[in-house]
Formats: C-alpha cells, sequence, structure tokens
C-alpha cells in the first residue's frame, strides 16, 4: 500500500499520519522505495488511541488488498 494511500484512508478516521521521503531520499533511493509513513506518540495518547489506528490498519487492508 503506498504511503500517500495509507494516509488518505486514515485520514477519514481522524488518524494523522506523515508520508513522504522524511529527508531521507538516498536511503529511499537505495532501497527501491520512493516515501516511506510514520506515526508519532506522545504522552497524550492513550490506549484507545492505538485500538484506532489498528481497527483503521484493518479497514485499509480489507479494502486496499
Amino acid at each position: 500500500i503506498h504511503p500517500h494511500d495509507l494516509a488518505q484512508f486514515l485520514n477519514e478516521d481522524n488518524i494523522a499520519l506523515r508520508v513522504g521521503h522524511h529527508c531521507a531520499q538516498p536511503l529511499l533511493s537505495s532501497l527501491g522505495e520512493t516515501a516511506t509513513a510514520r506515526l508519532s506518540f506522545y504522552i497524550y495518547n492513550d490506549k484507545s488511541d492505538i485500538d484506532k489506528l489498528v481497527h483503521g490498519l484493518e479497514k485499509v487492508r480489507s479494502v486496499l488488498s
């Protein structure tokens, strides 16, 4: 699943991802990738946020796989 597609689907459930090359173009080129996706957790996140993410990822997988 392309990172931008993943972010688009998760955004519909108010789950924010950072997608792109993250200033690591040489590494991504050597890995044969064009973009990555990443999440950031912080002290204000709790178990319900993780559950929401897991549910969102399962939904994306069922639609795009």
